[in-house]
């Protein structure tokens, strides 16, 4: 289990939250340590700056359209919005997410976990 920054660095406070990672972070370390990691069996892409990266997102993109056709990328990758509360509002309006992928989500890491306890 690896929990992953998009940047080893706090960008600092903007107007509305936290300010984006910094543009030359992920470049520069992020390929090399993930390389790094052998047997990646699910990767949780939280954020907008995430699943640009890892899942090629569009800015056109919205982020319920995104989260919505989650299924597209499991059983490796599940795309979630940013745990922020910023975010509180946003979950509320889509309950599927509690209701359907976080489940789902259990079910997969509870497996996962089983499986790795019995090698």
């Amino acid at each position: 289990i690896a929990l992953i920054p998009m940047g080893f660095c706090y960008p600092g406070k903007g107007k509305g939250g936290d300010l984006p990672p910094r543009k030359e972070c992920a470049p520069a370390w992020r390929e090399q340590l993930l390389g790094q990691l052998d047997n990646i069996e699910l990767t949780i892409v939280m954020g907008r700056y995430a699943l640009g990266w890892h899942l090629n997102i569009r800015s056109s993109q919205t982020l319920s359209s995104v989260v919505a056709n989650w299924r597209q990328y499991w059983p490796q990758a599940v795309p979630l919005p940013h745990p922020s509360p910023r975010n509180t509002q946003w979950l509320k309006q889509h309950p599927w997410v509690e209701d359907d992928i976080i489940p789902t989500l259990q079910q997969r890491i509870r497996a996962l976990l089983n499986k790795g306890s019995a090698t």
